[in-house]
């Protein structure tokens, strides 16, 4: 098993990262909070897991261990493969799963796109004693030399992730408006919230409408 990368920043795309490393250009799917952190050309290291089909061979990259973990006890639900575990990621970080499942919070599960009432009820009876409590997960194996981006490279990054999801680019650049107006994202220095932060909030705001 490949357990994490270290290397350079070769490229980003919407969906995942080239990471060279010893010279080979490896592609890793991540979330789009993960990928905010990736910088093309400067170095970083991801926590990875390698998942096998029997037509392909597919790399996903992860801001920590904790993060990579939790993809992988996602998938031991019934129903939930290697995308949705991803997409369940990208909505929450890892507490926020422990916790919408220890509290049976299934609307905070059924926010993620591919996730309905029934599905959400399956994945907490599935789940409930493997993901442990909140603040559980360790911090280690978390991404090096890597930075926030900044405006209006965050915006590219959050309507990105939205359209990843799902969500149609109008509807993505309408909340991200919306968030600038009610102060929902601040700023400071002309530096944006993180990333993943904003990407949480706008798919929240989102959900709801």
């Amino acid at each position: 098993m490949i357990a994490h990368l270290r290397g350079t920043v070769a490229a980003v795309a919407p969906d995942g990262a080239v990471i060279e490393v010893g010279g080979v250009g490896m592609r890793v799917l991540c979330t789009p909070g993960t990928l905010a952190m990736l910088k093309p050309g400067e170095p970083a290291q991801v926590a990875t897991s390698l998942v096998v089909r029997e037509d392909s061979l597919t790399l996903y990259g992860f801001a920590c261990d904790d993060e990579r973990n939790v993809f992988e006890l996602l998938q031991t639900a019934s129903g939930v493969g290697p995308r949705l575990a991803l997409a369940m990621l990208a909505v929450h970080t890892p507490d926020a799963l422990r916790r919408a499942v220890s509290s049976e919070d299934f609307g905070a599960l059924t926010m993620v796109p591919g996730i309905g009432k029934k599905g959400a009820e399956r994945i907490v009876l599935e789940l409930r004693d493997r993901l442990g409590p909140p603040g559980d997960g360790g911090s280690d194996g978390g991404l090096a030399g890597a930075r926030p981006p900044r405006a209006p490279q965050w915006r590219e990054q959050v309507q990105s992730g939205l359209v990843n999801l799902g969500w149609a680019a109008r509807d993505a650049d309408q909340a991200i408006a919306a968030m600038e107006e009610d102060g929902t994202i601040a700023t400071a220095n002309g530096e944006p919230v993180d990333v993943s932060t904003v990407l949480r909030a706008a798919l929240r705001r989102l959900s709801k409408q």
